[in-house]
Protein backbone atom coordinates (compact mmCIF):
# COMPACT_ATOMS: atom_id res chain seq x y z
CA UNK A 1 0.00 0.00 0.00
CA UNK A 2 2.78 2.19 0.75
CA UNK A 3 4.15 2.18 -3.16
CA UNK A 4 0.49 2.57 -4.21
CA UNK A 5 0.48 5.95 -2.18
CA UNK A 6 3.68 7.12 -3.97
CA UNK A 7 2.07 6.51 -7.03
CA UNK A 8 -0.99 8.44 -6.31
CA UNK A 9 0.73 11.18 -4.68
CA UNK A 10 3.08 11.16 -7.91
CA UNK A 11 -0.07 11.37 -10.11
CA UNK A 12 -1.63 14.34 -8.05
CA UNK A 13 1.54 16.37 -7.75
CA UNK A 14 1.91 16.13 -11.52
CA UNK A 15 -1.92 17.72 -12.03
CA UNK A 16 -1.13 20.22 -9.25
CA UNK A 17 2.49 21.01 -11.36
CA UNK A 18 0.63 22.09 -13.77
CA UNK A 19 -2.49 23.50 -12.19
CA UNK A 20 0.23 25.61 -10.50
CA UNK A 21 2.81 26.21 -13.65
CA UNK A 22 -0.64 27.63 -15.40
CA UNK A 23 -1.91 30.08 -12.70
CA UNK A 24 1.86 31.70 -12.46
CA UNK A 25 2.31 31.88 -16.69
CA UNK A 26 -1.16 33.10 -16.42
CA UNK A 27 -0.31 35.92 -14.00
CA UNK A 28 -1.85 34.48 -10.96
CA UNK A 29 0.84 35.78 -8.89
CA UNK A 30 0.52 39.20 -10.63
CA UNK A 31 -3.47 39.42 -10.03
CA UNK A 32 -2.90 39.40 -6.45
CA UNK A 33 -2.41 43.17 -6.45
CA UNK A 34 -5.15 43.78 -8.37
CA UNK A 35 -7.62 41.12 -6.82
CA UNK A 36 -8.56 39.26 -9.79
CA UNK A 37 -7.42 35.80 -8.72
CA UNK A 38 -9.78 34.58 -6.04
CA UNK A 39 -6.92 32.31 -5.34
CA UNK A 40 -4.58 34.04 -2.56
CA UNK A 41 -1.18 33.42 -3.19
CA UNK A 42 0.12 31.98 0.42
CA UNK A 43 -2.71 29.56 -0.12
CA UNK A 44 -1.48 28.43 -3.27
CA UNK A 45 2.07 28.26 -2.64
CA UNK A 46 1.43 26.69 1.12
CA UNK A 47 -0.66 23.84 -0.19
CA UNK A 48 2.44 23.25 -3.02
CA UNK A 49 4.92 23.79 -0.37
CA UNK A 50 3.12 21.53 2.45
CA UNK A 51 2.38 18.88 -0.14
CA UNK A 52 6.49 18.44 -1.82
CA UNK A 53 7.59 18.62 2.09
CA UNK A 54 5.02 15.69 2.90
CA UNK A 55 5.93 13.56 0.34
CA UNK A 56 10.11 13.97 0.42
CA UNK A 57 8.78 13.10 3.94
CA UNK A 58 6.92 9.60 2.30
CA UNK A 59 10.12 8.55 -0.02
CA UNK A 60 11.90 9.07 3.53
CA UNK A 61 9.87 7.05 5.27
CA UNK A 62 9.30 4.17 2.33
CA UNK A 63 13.83 4.60 2.88
CA UNK A 64 13.36 4.01 6.60
CA UNK A 65 10.68 2.41 7.22
CA UNK A 66 9.76 4.25 10.55
CA UNK A 67 5.96 4.62 11.53
CA UNK A 68 6.44 7.98 12.27
CA UNK A 69 7.44 9.24 9.19
CA UNK A 70 4.10 7.54 7.51
CA UNK A 71 2.57 9.87 10.23
CA UNK A 72 4.14 13.08 9.91
CA UNK A 73 3.34 12.38 5.83
CA UNK A 74 -0.01 12.25 7.19
CA UNK A 75 0.06 15.10 9.53
CA UNK A 76 1.03 17.42 6.43
CA UNK A 77 -1.46 16.01 3.82
CA UNK A 78 -4.17 16.87 6.39
CA UNK A 79 -3.38 20.68 5.99
CA UNK A 80 -2.69 20.00 2.44
CA UNK A 81 -6.52 19.22 2.24
CA UNK A 82 -7.60 21.55 3.87
CA UNK A 83 -6.23 23.84 1.52
CA UNK A 84 -7.24 22.63 -1.68
CA UNK A 85 -10.83 22.45 -0.27
CA UNK A 86 -10.39 26.01 0.00
CA UNK A 87 -8.93 26.62 -3.26
CA UNK A 88 -11.64 24.38 -4.77
CA UNK A 89 -14.38 26.63 -3.51
CA UNK A 90 -13.06 29.71 -4.97
CA UNK A 91 -12.36 28.50 -8.06
CA UNK A 92 -15.66 26.86 -8.17
CA UNK A 93 -17.19 30.44 -8.64
CA UNK A 94 -14.81 31.59 -10.84
CA UNK A 95 -15.40 28.54 -13.52
CA UNK A 96 -19.00 28.42 -13.87
CA UNK A 97 -18.95 32.18 -14.56
CA UNK A 98 -16.81 31.52 -17.13
CA UNK A 99 -18.45 28.46 -18.78
CA UNK A 100 -21.34 30.59 -20.41
CA UNK A 101 -19.18 33.30 -21.04
CA UNK A 102 -17.83 34.15 -24.75
CA UNK A 103 -14.41 35.10 -25.32
CA UNK A 104 -13.77 38.91 -24.04
CA UNK A 105 -11.71 41.52 -26.59
CA UNK A 106 -8.96 40.10 -27.63
CA UNK A 107 -5.86 41.46 -26.12
CA UNK A 108 -3.98 41.82 -23.02
CA UNK A 109 -6.24 44.24 -21.08
CA UNK A 110 -9.33 42.05 -21.93
CA UNK A 111 -6.53 38.94 -20.33
CA UNK A 112 -5.72 40.66 -17.36
CA UNK A 113 -9.15 40.82 -16.16
CA UNK A 114 -9.57 36.49 -16.73
CA UNK A 115 -8.45 34.97 -13.07
CA UNK A 116 -5.64 32.94 -13.80
CA UNK A 117 -7.16 29.57 -12.24
CA UNK A 118 -10.08 29.86 -15.26
CA UNK A 119 -7.81 28.35 -17.41
CA UNK A 120 -7.51 24.80 -15.36
CA UNK A 121 -9.07 22.71 -17.56
CA UNK A 122 -11.68 20.41 -15.50
CA UNK A 123 -10.54 17.12 -16.03
CA UNK A 124 -7.05 18.46 -14.24
CA UNK A 125 -9.06 19.75 -11.43
CA UNK A 126 -10.97 16.36 -10.98
CA UNK A 127 -8.28 14.38 -11.25
CA UNK A 128 -6.52 15.80 -9.18
CA UNK A 129 -8.90 16.06 -6.34
CA UNK A 130 -9.65 12.54 -6.85
CA UNK A 131 -5.91 11.12 -6.43
CA UNK A 132 -5.37 13.44 -4.02
CA UNK A 133 -8.47 11.95 -1.64
CA UNK A 134 -6.90 8.38 -2.99
CA UNK A 135 -3.72 9.27 -1.72
CA UNK A 136 -4.55 10.71 2.04
CA UNK A 137 -6.97 7.41 1.73
CA UNK A 138 -3.43 4.92 1.29
CA UNK A 139 -1.53 7.11 3.43
CA UNK A 140 -3.78 6.89 6.14
CA UNK A 141 -3.94 2.64 5.89
CA UNK A 142 -0.61 2.54 5.51
CA UNK A 143 -0.12 4.71 9.21
CA UNK A 144 -2.36 2.27 10.62
CA UNK A 145 -0.51 -0.68 9.06
CA UNK A 146 -3.55 -2.04 7.34
CA UNK A 147 -2.20 -4.05 4.27
CA UNK A 148 0.92 -5.62 5.69
CA UNK A 149 4.60 -4.46 4.85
Amino acid sequence: MDIAALITWVVTALGGFYMLGTWIQRGGLRQQRTGTSRLPAPVVLGHFALAAIGLVVWIIYLVADRTALAWTSFGLLLPVALLGFVMLARWLPVHRAGAGAQPAAAGRAAEATVPAERHFPVPVVLAHGLFAVATLVLVLLTALGVGGA
